[in-house]
């Protein structure tokens, strides 16, 4: 995701749902590896998103530059 908003959806309406936990991570990546993925818009202007298929992920993580940081997280309630 590319907008912190987006992401805060994901993590929050999403993710915990059934009980899960949502995290809302910041990280850089490589440009040059990143231009090969076209942006995606999953509805609003603020839902725009990379489609890495999942066949990617290891590459996709050796191009992640310095740290991941956790910026909040969300805890579902079981029912």
């Amino acid at each position: 995701m590319l907008e912190e908003e987006y992401a805060i959806q994901i993590a929050r309406d999403w993710n915990t749902r059934d009980g899960g936990t949502g995290y809302v991570l910041r990280f850089q990546v490589q440009t040059e590896y990143l231009a090969q993925f076209p942006v995606q818009t999953a509805g609003s202007r603020i839902h725009r998103e990379y489609w890495i298929p999942a066949e990617e992920l290891d590459e996709f993580n050796r191009h992640i530059v310095g740290q991941i940081e956790i910026l909040r997280e969300y805890h579902g309630i079981c029912q």
